[in-house]
């Protein structure tokens, strides 16, 4: 009795959530099942545990958006086993087992969704070879999938529980595929009139879609001409640089400026060769080639050295000059002949002012080093006087003696002591 009132219930509460969306709700259908029942033994039963695959066929059709009334016939081969109370013998052999039931589904998702599961519940009755029939109450759950074509495949468990004095509860596992009785109805085609086609340009495409009504255009540019991206008066599909604004000549391009000094190539003299604007284009030139710009080179018409600002090496000159610079044995006067020879090196320091001369007094070996040393210092600070006197700042003379240690003829013939007793000059630059 309690499960009867149950079943009442489900139903009355199907009865009180029916949908006003008729959209939402299922469309009768056939559904296809392949199953299995099993029937469990206990103490008051006759014969084993029986279990056997069953067929089926039901019918399907929505109540409202949440609710589906289902019938399902279905048709299995077993021992069903009776209850021993009922005195019934027991089943020898298998046997045919049929059933019918009606059921409710009721949906936790809306219809639309990929898968919705669901409860079930409702009332049947199975027969037994067509001899006893017993009723049931089946209860359980399952999934509904969406398929194709309105079509859904069903997985499904249900507890069987007894209604009637013989039957005996079981369970029931299905799978189930449902064939609507009619497909969803496709949308009508509908061709609408023919448009009232208007250019008024005469380019081929239709004001309607030509986005340049009143300028000849083409298609592939709705209508538009063709376009000019830099505004440079090459269109786009000539422009070979259609971002930047260029020439006709360089086929849309700007001038090249082929060294990458910021000189375009035809203002720059030299387009190879990086340069500078104010020399059109080219480097810095160097006109005497001693590898010297001329920018910074002093002698820019006369191959020089870097020390001496591009200017010509002077130190053969002062070697020339020194070689006048010779001393008796032991003293450190010089003759106005000897003197002649430095007026030219103050010529010279005169022309060259980032020079700084260097001047070394020498020896030769005769005598003690503490007798030669000082001699040596001498010697040099004759020769650094008369360039003071004559005009040459003391800040760019240096004067040092080393005696008989930097020798430049045999010390051992008094015609190589003789040379060796000087005064050398040497340019610092």
């Amino acid at each position: 009795m309690k499960k009867t009132i149950l079943f009442l219930s489900l139903f009355a509460f199907g009865l009180q959530i029916k949908a006003q969306d008729t959209n939402a709700i299922k469309k009768s259908a056939i559904i296809i099942k392949l199953g299995a029942l099993n029937f469990k033994k206990t103490n008051h039963t006759d014969g084993l545990t029986q279990s056997g695959m069953n067929f089926g066929i039901g019918y399907i059709q929505g109540w409202t958006k949440n609710l589906d009334i289902v019938s399902n016939f279905q048709f299995a081969s077993l021992k069903y086993p009776y209850y021993t109370s009922l005195k019934v013998p027991a089943a020898t052999k298998a046997q045919d087992y049929i059933s019918w039931d009606f059921n409710f589904n009721y949906k936790l998702r809306s219809e639309e969704q990929a898968i919705v599961p669901y409860i079930t519940a409702g009332l049947g009755v199975g027969a037994d070879h067509f001899s006893y029939y017993t009723a049931y109450f089946p209860v359980g759950l399952g999934v509904q999938v969406k398929s194709k074509q309105g079509s859904f495949l069903f997985l499904q468990a249900t507890h069987n529980a007894e209604v009637s004095p013989i039957t005996k509860m079981h369970q029931n596992y299905s799978i189930g595929y449902s064939l609507p009785l009619k497909l969803k109805d496709k949308k009508p085609v509908i061709i609408p009139d023919a448009p009232v086609r208007v250019d008024g340009d005469n380019d081929g495409v239709v004001d309607s879609l030509d986005q340049c009504p009143n300028q000849k255009g083409l298609a592939k540019y709705n209508g538009c001409p063709i376009p000019d991206s830099d505004n440079d008066g090459v269109d786009d599909e000539l422009d070979k640089c259609p971002n930047q604004a260029g020439t006709v000549k360089y086929k849309g391009c700007p001038i090249p400026d082929t060294d990458k000094d910021g000189i375009n190539d035809e203002m720059d003299k030299c387009p190879t060769v990086s340069g500078l604007t104010r020399y059109g284009g080219c480097p810095i030139p160097d006109t005497d080639k001693d590898g010297i710009n001329d920018e910074v080179d002093k002698c820019p018409n006369t191959p020089g050295i870097a020390g001496n600002n591009g200017c010509i090496d002077i130190q053969p000159l002062l070697e020339q000059a020194a070689s006048n610079l010779k001393f008796a044995s032991g003293k450190v006067i010089l003759s106005k002949k000897n003197f002649a020879g430095l007026d030219s090196v103050i010529s010279l320091l005169n022309t060259y002012t980032n020079i700084t001369l260097l001047l070394g007094g020498n020896t030769d070996n005769v005598g003690s080093k503490k007798v030669n040393q000082p001699l040596s210092e001498k010697r040099a600070t004759v020769v650094y006087k008369y360039l003071v006197k004559k005009g040459i700042s003391p800040a760019r003379l240096i004067k040092e003696g080393f005696a008989d240690t930097k020798p430049i003829a045999d010390n051992k013939t008094a015609k190589g002591r003789a040379k060796n007793r000087r005064t050398d000059l040497n340019a610092k630059y």
